[in-house]
């Protein structure tokens, strides 16, 4: 199995696992602290799935050797891959949402649960709040998204598999 596929995969499994996490854990559990859990899973998903399509170009020399780092990945993903395969432009705003909340998590210095809503403080108290719609919206997207990159990156994938003799 190449890299991408292995990528892709993984992309695939961890939507499932926000997916699943939202719909089946969530209604029983009740905590908001788990939408941000959901979040983490969401932000795999988009990462591997960019990971996915650039091992993918770079398996088939469209693109040149990347530093292996989120914000070179994303960089390439934005400014070439966006265009050569008519992607959503959604798509990087999408990237960009989740890896703001993760980062936002990061630097708070208070959070806080507050009925159904996850509610995170920046060092200058302004306040972010995830709930269930924005997860299930960034759930939803994402899932496009995955679907998408696997799409493009499975067109030619016969010429991978070996033939069993």
């Amino acid at each position: 199995m190449e890299q991408f596929q292995v990528l892709r995969d993984k992309a695939i499994q961890k939507i499932k696992v926000a997916d699943h996490m939202l719909f089946m854990t969530y209604p029983l559990v009740q905590d908001p602290k788990l939408l941000l859990a959901i979040i983490e899973n969401i932000s795999a998903s988009l990462d591997y799935s960019i990971s996915a399509l650039l091992q993918h170009e770079r398996l088939f020399k469209r693109i040149p050797p990347y530093h292996d780092t989120f914000p070179s990945r994303f960089d390439i993903f934005q400014n070439k891959m966006l265009t050569r395969y008519g992607l959503n432009s959604n798509s990087v705003k999408l990237v960009k949402d989740v890896r703001m909340i993760l980062s936002e998590h990061k630097r708070s210095p208070v959070e806080f649960a507050r009925k159904d809503k996850f509610v995170i403080c920046s060092p200058t108290y302004s306040l972010k709040t995830v709930d269930t719609n924005l997860v299930k919206k960034y759930i939803f997207e994402t899932k496009v998204f995955v679907n998408n990159i696997n799409k493009i990156v499975s067109k030619n994938e016969g010429i991978f598999t070996r033939s069993q003799g």
